[in-house]
């Protein structure tokens, strides 16, 4: 079961608390991210690697990996983009992964 979330206009603390956790974002200490919209997707590895996929080739996204304290089992990634673009890549991961429509509001 994935757990799906959608923030939009994301605060500069909320892009900085997900730099921190994402081994690419912090090595672009010179280039910050700025983001319409953030969603966050957290579930089993393998579907997280499925996750970052659709995601990609459904719209103009940038995913990230975001580290967490048990890598083993579940992880979480981090999806970059406009608000339109990240709610159709979450509608299909929801769709495709866990088979159920998420509720983007």
């Amino acid at each position: 079961m994935l757990k799906i979330q959608f923030i939009k206009r994301p605060s500069p603390s909320t892009i900085n608390m997900l730099a921190r956790r994402s081994q690419s974002l912090r090595s672009r200490n010179s280039e910050p991210v700025s983001s319409e919209a953030v969603g966050l997707v957290q579930g089993p590895l393998a579907d997280m690697v499925a996750a970052c996929d659709i995601a990609e080739k459904t719209s103009g996204v940038m995913v990230e990996e975001i580290q967490g304290i048990c890598p083993q089992h579940f992880a979480m990634i981090a999806i970059f983009g406009d608000t339109s673009a990240v709610a159709v890549a979450l509608i299909a991961i929801g769709e495709k992964i866990d088979k159920k429509r998420p509720d983007i509001d």
